[in-house]
């Protein structure tokens, strides 16, 4: 099915959910409209139980230029708690897979939503910025920290430093993708990723997007190793292994509440 949410556009095919980023006059810069839209569309996208990933990408060939700047002031008067920051926040928590798919320019809010996911996968056209010292802008405090995380401490400060634009072969020796591609490969690889992800163990995947990301504490962590055993899909995965055939998980990412 497809449903178009003002300029954000859902595909959903099997268990994997697209959401394309779609303002071509703008090479898909992020409206007021869209930042707003976006953590009610997450909202629905988590709550169902057919979905078991995300990828987020842009029309046309293009990821995301950033941030429209007609909209400058509101982003502006908002500072760390602006519209854009709380949809950053909300795509980072999502509780299922997030994956990147970046043609073009990936720069400013852009850049913002693809570090927000967990993996970013790459054409080789891609291009990387994070412009806020061209426009006198301070990046927000969230945004800068998981950018930081992300690439290291140097490697981040010659993004925000110098507002240059990389080239997807440099954002893949900092750390800023997973992966690079032809462009003409990115659609395919990054189905074979989402395919991977949403045949393994929901109960495992979902643990460890929670430890990894630290939103689990001690109590959680016992909590998800007594889903294993309550679950029996480690049971399921050692006898398909003998039986060398492809495991029936059950766990559903609903049971992690």
């Amino acid at each position: 099915m497809t449903v178009a949410d003002a300029d954000l556009l859902v595909e959903v095919t099997g268990a994997v959910a697209t959401v394309v980023i779609h303002n071509p006059g703008r090479r898909n810069a992020m409206t007021t409209d869209m930042w707003r839209r976006l953590p009610d569309l997450l909202d629905g996208l988590e709550a169902d139980p057919a979905v078991r990933a995300l990828v987020l990408t842009g029309a046309d060939g293009t990821f995301c230029a950033g941030a429209d700047l007609g909209d400058l002031d509101e982003l502006l008067d908002a500072g760390d708690g602006s519209i854009a920051v709380a949809a950053e926040e909300r795509l980072a928590a999502f509780a299922k897979p997030t994956v990147a798919a970046v043609r073009g320019a990936c720069v400013g809010g852009g850049c913002q939503l693809a570090v927000a996911c967990d993996l970013r996968i790459a054409a080789d056209d891609a291009r990387f910025g994070v412009p806020p010292a061209r426009l006198g802008l301070v990046y927000p405090a969230p945004t800068t920290r998981r950018l930081a995380r992300l690439v290291g401490p140097a490697a981040a400060k010659h993004l925000l430093f110098t507002a240059e634009l990389i080239g997807a072969e440099r954002a893949l020796r900092v750390g800023l993708v997973d992966e690079v591609l032809p462009g003409d490969a990115l659609a395919a690889r990054v189905e074979e990723i989402t395919a991977a992800v949403v045949a393994r163990s929901q109960l495992s995947v979902a643990a460890a997007k929670e430890i990894i990301d630290g939103r689990a504490d001690d109590d959680r962590i016992a909590w998800w190793h007594g889903q294993v055993r309550a679950s029996g899909e480690a049971r399921e995965g050692v006898a398909a292994f003998h039986e060398r055939r492809p495991p029936r998980f059950g766990w559903a990412p609903g049971n992690a509440r």
